[in-house]
């Protein structure tokens, strides 16, 4: 159902892979409720993606753009202001990737050159986004920045290796940036603590199924999807949010609040048995 959210609005999306990602339900469900969306990813991933295809199907373009090279961000926003016709109103930072979890490199046995690869491209690239979109002055006022995190951010999560360090890096930069960029231009920047989402990316993390339904059973309302993923961030873009800013909004079905259930010490209990 359509409410109209977006009526008018116009924004950018990264990291819409394919129709597993968050990015790509963002993008139907903005465009559902009357946004525009130029979309955005690493050339490599446009390759091995459909990326095109979801563009084709919104009627718009796909700047590639390395969200970790400024000069390829500063070109996608300047592309995206010339399509456009004026500023921006939107952005979803869904960008993330760790050689390291790749490689299987153990968290007590990292490659540094990895770590910090992860963190460039996970949390550095988000800065550097917020820095392109402000020194440009690209974003309407109350426009509104989300970038995808994860509650590894807070709590350990083993196997997630070194991205939780960049999760909690980038949530670090939504609260910093966000208090210059709302107290000069009115912009609201947040981020999305997600649920464990079966998308191309979450899947290649070891463990991940039975993480899933660990989770699964621990949170009240259960696991949030990928499309009730998107149907919140939507809310995060409208003029319903236009007061909250610099926060890390958990959208994990109450798992974030829970210590245990009744259920997963049952399921303990028949184990130990």
């Amino acid at each position: 159902m359509s409410y109209n959210l977006l009526k008018g609005k116009r924004g950018i999306v990264f990291g819409a892979l394919n129709e597993q990602s968050i990015a790509w339900k963002v993008v139907e469900r903005a465009v559902e409720e009357g946004a525009e969306v130029v979309l955005t990813n690493t050339p490599v991933a446009l390759r091995i993606g459909a990326t095109q295809k979801l563009a084709d199907q919104c009627g718009t373009i796909v700047v590639p753009a390395d969200a970790t090279s400024v000069e390829d961000l500063q070109n996608l926003v300047d592309k995206t202001l010339e399509y456009f016709g004026g500023k921006i109103d939107f952005v979803l930072h869904s960008v993330g990737m760790s050689p390291n979890v790749r490689k299987n490199f153990p968290y007590s046995a990292l490659d540094y050159n990895n770590f910090s690869k992860t963190i460039d491209i996970s949390a550095l690239s988000f800065h550097k986004l917020l820095q392109v979109l402000y020194e440009k002055d690209a974003m309407a006022e109350y426009g509104s920045v989300v970038a995808l995190s994860y509650i590894a951010a807070q709590r350990t999560v083993e196997g997630y290796s070194d991205m939780a360090e960049a999760k909690a890096m980038l949530e670090s930069i939504a609260r910093s940036f966000g208090a210059v960029y709302g107290r000069e231009h009115k912009v609201r920047v947040n981020t999305v603590s997600q649920s464990p989402t079966l998308t191309t990316a979450g899947q290649g993390i070891a463990g991940m199924s039975d993480m899933y339904a660990f989770t699964e059973e621990m949170s009240p309302l259960g696991n949030a999807s990928a499309e009730e993923c998107a149907d919140y961030i939507v809310t995060l873009f409208s003029d319903l949010t236009r007061k909250v800013t610099m926060q890390n909004l958990y959208h994990d079905g109450g798992y974030s609040s829970m210590g245990i259930s009744a259920s997963v010490i049952e399921a303990f209990k028949k184990g130990r048995e």
